[in-house]
């Protein structure tokens, strides 16, 4: 679960820090007091885009930190599969935000945001304001049925994936080869004089490297001549050179040596130096007596290396890479001299192929119509729970006119709420506050089914009020019995139901707005209801009617 918040410099926060229970966390306080950017700043420490404007001090990081707590085997294992190693029973997800970049770690490793989020979804699922209206989507529908029906899947999915994209690319291959004789006859005459022009050139690998050193040298010839004939002047020229020096010096050392073994020694190691020269001497010698500038020979590289570059412009960077492109032409060719055979096999491939999609998808499709009658039972289960008492849920399936990487299926849920009715699609029956519980429905149906300890719902109670906020405020207390929930509300229904509640407030310190957070002692999340019951002025009816539902919903948690 998610044990702790640290955020610095973010938005209305200067600094704060929040522990949070297990159970139900809820979160209340006046509009614009910043509860949404508490919910906020665990989004940018799980990987979302940042806003410059974000930033409370340009001059200074923004930093969010979250400690996990995890003991789930199932959710440790996945970690690990990920290289993530829970220490101590925790994971540490931060991320630091400048004007210039975001750097977010995991266990103090630096990662990527992708790989970030990819962490983050074992740990926490989060409910935005208007995630609910993603469910008008039919795709959406799609991927909450994969989710479910993730265990029964396996890899049928990837598998699917991989063979679509061998099918899409075997199909691109066809429909590109329809071509006629006239254009066929074209691009096979351009093609045997490209093939020519790189044959004719007679390439060896390795040889422009070879080329290019020795082209230096030739253009670099006066300038390396100079450096050795000076070299050789100093070490063993005609005039009072280096090795004549040393010569001499051995000579003087060699008529004392006899008298003291330390001047011996010392002249032992000079004729080395000087027998070390002479070797030298004679190398160097030998390099002036050979070295000479053709320049026909110069020429000749030089326009060798010209045709290397021109054909390296055509067709590849490298030798390597002409040669490779050379090969490819001669296959085209031989396809092209022999066209239809050539259409007849790639015919039977992609037939064959399209077989093994079909196959594939049909599998997928059973898979996922079985899954979705367990699926759809579970959420009418939930939505009953939730206030829709005579609601009728299903999930229709729709077959694509083709094949796509995701199989053939268009799943869409379909919903009436009144006896009677038709089943109709959701956007066509529920309204926003509908929409919000049917989205809540099945996030504790997802939730249970990965593992996930902890979800977070960021005003989860649009649109709803009364009896259904009642209801709704039930099953977030049920819900918390088996997850941690952190919830921001503007139901006293709901934040009756707090196992932990905390306040945000909005003030001015120094001359500038801050927003904080704090715990509430029992007496004062009585008093908050109180606020959210009776608005401005909160009269002893109010404070005892906050009590009275206090008193009720801790009865419902026993």
């Amino acid at each position: 679960m998610l044990q702790n918040l640290h955020v610095k410099n973010l938005a209305l926060i200067d600094e704060c820090e929040v522990e949070f229970s297990d159970g139900l966390n809820i979160l209340s306080g006046e509009t614009g007091a910043g509860k949404s950017i508490i919910i906020g700043s665990i989004n940018l420490a799980l990987g979302e885009k940042v806003q410059k404007e974000m930033l409370r001090d340009n001059e200074k990081p923004a930093f969010v930190e979250l400690i996990f707590s995890v003991e789930d085997p199932k959710i440790i294992e996945a970690l690990r599969e990920l290289d993530v190693e829970v220490e101590d029973g925790c994971v540490i997800l931060s991320r630091k935000i400048t004007q210039s970049r975001a750097v977010g770690r995991v266990n103090g490793e630096a990662v990527s945001v992708s790989r970030m989020k990819e962490i983050a979804s074992y740990l926490i699922d989060i409910h935005g304001q208007h995630e609910h209206q993603s469910l008008l989507s039919k795709k959406k529908h799609l991927d909450i049925l994969d989710e479910y029906a993730k265990q029964p899947l396996g890899d049928k999915k990837q598998q699917l994936s991989v063979t679509y994209k061998a099918y899409r690319a075997l199909k691109d291959e066809y429909e590109k080869s329809n071509i006629d004789n006239e254009e066929r006859s074209r691009e096979l005459s351009f093609l045997e004089y490209e093939v020519k022009e790189i044959e004719d050139a007679s390439l060896v690998p390795g040889e422009d490297e070879e080329l290019e050193a020795q082209f230096r040298k030739f253009s670099n010839g006066k300038k390396i001549m100079e450096g050795v004939n000076a070299a050789y002047s100093a070490t063993g020229g005609e005039m009072e050179s280096a090795s004549e020096l040393i010569g001499r010096a051995v000579r003087e050392l060699s008529q004392v040596s006899g008298y003291d073994e330390d001047v011996e020694a010392l002249e032992s190691q000079l004729s080395e130096i000087d027998s070390l020269l002479s070797d030298f001497n004679h190398e160097i010698s030998g390099y002036i007596s050979q070295a000479e500038f053709d320049e026909e020979t110069f020429y000749e590289t030089q326009k060798r290396l010209d045709e290397i570059n021109h054909l390296k412009s055509k067709y590849g960077n490298s030798i390597d890479d002409i040669l490779i492109a050379l090969n490819e032409k001669r296959e085209r060719i031989s396809v092209l001299n022999d066209y239809d055979s050539y259409l007849q096999k790639l015919e039977q491939q992609l037939a064959k192929k399209e077989k093994e999609l079909a196959q594939i998808s049909d599998e997928v499709s059973e898979i996922r119509q079985k899954s979705a009658v367990k699926l759809v039972s579970e959420i009418k289960s939930a939505l009953n729970d939730l206030n829709f008492l005579d609601v009728q849920f299903d999930m229709q399936f729709d077959r694509l006119p083709d094949y796509t990487a995701n199989g053939i299926d268009a799943p869409e849920f379909l919903i009436s709420t009144n006896p009677g009715e038709p089943l109709k699609p959701l956007g066509k029956v529920a309204s926003g506050g509908e929409l919000s519980r049917i989205m809540l429905g099945i996030k504790t149906i997802m939730a249970e089914n990965d593992h996930i300890e902890s979800l977070i719902f960021d005003e989860i109670d649009s649109g709803i009020s009364g009896r259904t906020a009642q209801m709704v405020s039930e099953k977030m207390n049920e819900l918390g019995r088996n997850h941690q929930i952190i919830c921001i509300t503007h139901l006293p229904q709901i934040a009756a139901m707090a196992d932990a509640h905390f306040l945000i407030e909005k003030a001015v310190e120094n001359k500038s707005t801050v927003s904080r957070i704090r715990r509430l002692t029992d007496n004062d999340s009585v008093a908050e209801l109180a606020r959210m019951l009776g608005g401005a002025k909160i009269t002893d009816t109010v404070m005892e009617s906050a009590r009275e539902m206090k008193a009720l919903a801790m009865e419902k948690k026993i």
